[in-house]
This record gives structure tokens, sequence and C-alpha cells, in this order.
């Protein structure tokens, strides 16, 4: 299964940055070295290190479970492209906004899961998503809720988190999806939400 693959190479690639920090600082995305030094592969290695352990068990949970959900209606070149193509571009904002700043720095694959997240979510609207395993939902339902949250807190900064990537990544997600899924993806979107019976 390719989520797997990819979950044990991000999960290999994290603890080998933790324990060499030269790697660690030269793999995260820093727009100004991008810029300044055509260090462009940073785009992608950003994508598979992680800030710490709770950083990394989150995003490939969730990864986990999208992930194996998205596979099963995708090709395996797709579903790649996918994942890859979500990492570069939920940090070409990040990169944009912050090119001539030597000190951001930004790392995760949360991009690429917000991505996959989002994919799944349009196949499958229906499928409860749980936040923090208390709080159920269906997916179409958070994704609009996660969207907000992501674009309300992109604009105010400040968390250490990156929160255009959530977004941008989600995004492309869908855009990814219509582009290349079969051409009903849409349509039977709306109509598993028209039978969405309510919260009660």
């Amino acid at each position: 299964m390719i989520t797997i693959v990819l979950i044990l190479i991000t999960v290999g690639c994290s603890f080998y940055a933790w324990s060499n920090s030269s790697v660690y600082s030269g793999w995260m995305l820093n727009p100004y070295m991008v810029s300044n030094k055509n260090q462009y592969y940073r785009f992608i290695t950003s994508g598979f290190i992680h800030g710490d352990q709770m950083h990394l068990f989150f995003n490939m949970l969730s990864f986990f479970f999208f992930g194996l959900n998205l596979e099963r209606e995708m090709s395996p070149l797709y579903f790649i492209a996918l994942y890859l193509l979500g990492i570069i571009v939920s940090d070409i904002p990040s990169f944009l906004k912050h090119r001539k700043s030597q000190r951001y720095n930004s790392l995760g694959a949360s991009g690429a899961v917000s991505a996959v997240i989002f994919g799944s979510i349009l196949y499958d609207p229906l499928n409860t998503i749980s936040l923090f395993f208390i709080l159920r939902m269906p997916g179409f339902i958070y994704a609009i809720l996660f969207l907000i949250y992501s674009y309300y807190m992109g604009k105010r900064e400040g968390d250490y988190i990156n929160h255009d990537a959530h977004f941008y990544g989600a995004v492309f997600g869908v855009v990814f999806i219509l582009l290349t899924g079969d051409g009903n993806v849409l349509q039977n979107f709306f109509e598993q939400v028209s039978h969405w019976g309510g919260f009660f």
C-alpha cells in the first residue's frame, strides 16, 4: 500500500533529521534559502520531516486513515502525484510571503495530508470525522470548518503553525481530484450531501 510506504519513509526521514541537526535545518522549507540559494529541493524534503514526535504522529495518523480510503479511488500514480504535489503547492504561498525572511522555516506533511483528507471527503462526504476523538461530524461539515479556521488563522499567524499550508493543501486536493477523477465526482458528492439527515 502506497500510504504505508509513504508513512514509513516519512517516519524514517523525521527520525534521521532529529539525529542530525544539519540535515534537520537543511531540509526545512526556508523561503530565503530557496530564493537566494536556489535550494528548491526544500519544497519536497520539508514534507518528510516534522518538528517533534507529536507533530509526526498526528499527521501520519490522519494520513493513514484517509490515505487508505483514497487509495481505493485513485490510480497509484495519481495518488503519489497528489501527495508530492500537495507538499509543494501548499508551501508556495508561504514561500512567496516569507521569501525575504531568513528566519522563517516550515516543515511537515500537513499540506499533503490536507490534500489527501479533502480528496477523500470529496469521494465520501458523509464519512464521520472525529475531532480529538470526541466531536463527531460528517466530512463535508468538517471541511467547511477547517477551511474557515485555516484561512482565519493564516491571516493572524503567530502560533508557529503553517495554516496557509493546511488551507492551500486542502484546496489543491479538491482541485486535483476534480481534474483527474472521473467526471461524476462532484455530482456524486452533492448527491451524497443531499441525503445527509442532519446531526439529530
